[in-house]
């Protein structure tokens, strides 16, 4: 009997898990990784910073659609046949123990994300997988060998990256990346860190919480990613140039006149920059303030403020307005949205409806997280399910 022969286009982490996952179900199945790149995995090499976000404890996570803006129904769907508990189990069954931190984020015990590519290079081996670098599919055609062929090749930056696949695509477009703001004495303040900041575009449902980073160039930090994420589509197609309001406290502006308030009185005669309300770092209290009131913040005490002062300090604690001016100054993003249309697959075995033998997973389908290790799970669960999706097919 022949031999039956998969290719899996991309040797990233959706490509690896789907292979191995594949091998374990099919165990006379050729199985063939072509990577476009002279080496696999190198995405993983360097996400989180190099340690590789695996995935997220997604507690709190009341509903998918806050962390999966596109795709929450599938992942929804595709999370009984495999999750971030699987996940969790799947890894430290082979070796590599993990570790949540306190804002959710699992990575390895390791620290190091050459944990999780040794893992799956060593698995590869051990079950056969064959992996060939170098070598670049344009057409589907050059695949008429083999019996079925899995497309995990990533996001791509453009529509014409992807019509190759003949399936009908969602325009991508970047998603989870920084705001550069104009704002030149805000940039002076770069490295300040604000831990529970919100996010929001005036106007729209776009809204994010977090951690907030200022950058040289604007805004950064897990606030600003998910906002981009959110509104990655709104924002693209105003040309990344849009109003942006920050509330740099956790509460509404009557919290923010309340606070004000406190400390007119317990402080009266101490001067407003000595005393930075609601725990702000002191160097962007410094320049609120100032922003506010204008030169009069700089020698003003505290029990001077009137009632309009105090509004206006409130009013900049909690809806402060800048203007964004385009997207971080990094030319290639982590994440895009888009892809291949979610309603050109089976949304349990993530075939293409209109090629018989042609599977995808990963973020070559129009699905994708914020950031937190939401979209290396996503990889996970939709490259088990492509696997599994062959599997059933070869029974």
């Amino acid at each position: 009997m022949e031999k039956r022969r998969t290719a899996i286009v991309g040797g990233g982490a959706a490509g690896f898990f789907l292979a191995i996952h594949l091998k374990e179900q099919c165990p006379q199945m050729e199985v063939t990784i072509l990577e476009r790149a002279s080496r696999v995995l190198r995405k993983v090499e360097v996400s989180g910073g190099g340690r590789c976000n695996v995935t997220n404890t997604f507690e709190n996570i009341a509903d998918l659609k806050e962390v999966y803006p596109r795709g929450h129904r599938l992942m929804g769907r595709l999370f009984r046949q495999f999750d971030h508990q699987a996940a969790w189990q799947w890894f430290e069954e082979r070796g590599v123990p993990l570790v949540a931190q306190a804002d959710h984020c699992v990575f390895p015990r390791s620290q190091d994300a050459h944990s999780i590519i040794n893992l799956f290079l060593a698995e590869a081996r051990r079950l056969g997988v064959v992996v060939r670098t170098g070598c670049s599919v344009s057409s589907l055609d050059d695949l008429a060998d083999y019996d079925y062929v899995c497309v995990t090749t990533g996001g791509q930056p453009r529509r014409e990256g992807l019509l190759w696949l003949g399936q009908e695509v969602v325009e991508p477009v970047p998603s989870l990346f920084t705001l550069s703001i104009s704002d030149e004495r805000l940039r002076a303040l770069m490295g300040t860190v604000v831990e529970r900041a919100t996010a929001l575009i005036p106007a729209t449902k776009f809204r994010a919480s977090g951690p907030l980073l200022i950058t040289h160039w604007g805004m950064s930090g897990p606030a600003i990613l998910r906002l981009s994420s959110y509104a990655a589509r709104h924002l693209a197609e105003v040309a990344y140039h849009s109003p942006l309001l920050v509330n740099w406290t956790e509460g509404v502006e009557a919290d923010a006149l309340q606070e004000i308030s406190l400390l007119m009185r317990q402080h009266p005669k101490r001067m407003l920059l000595s005393a930075a309300p609601l725990s702000l770092p002191s160097r962007l209290w410094g320049y609120l303030a100032e922003k506010a009131l204008g030169q009069r913040a700089l020698q003003a005490p505290w029990g001077s403020l009137n009632g309009r002062e105090q509004r206006r300090l409130a009013q900049t604690l909690t809806a402060d307005a800048y203007t964004i001016s385009g997207r971080a100054p990094h030319r290639d993003e982590f994440v895009t949205c888009g892809g291949v249309a979610l309603s050109a697959v089976n949304p349990l075995t993530l075939e293409s409806r209109t090629r018989q033998g042609l599977f995808f997973a990963g973020e070559v389908l129009d699905v994708d997280g914020v950031t937190g290790g939401f979209n290396f799970q996503a990889a996970w669960t939709t490259a088990y399910a492509a696997a599994c999706g062959i599997a059933m097919r070869e029974r």
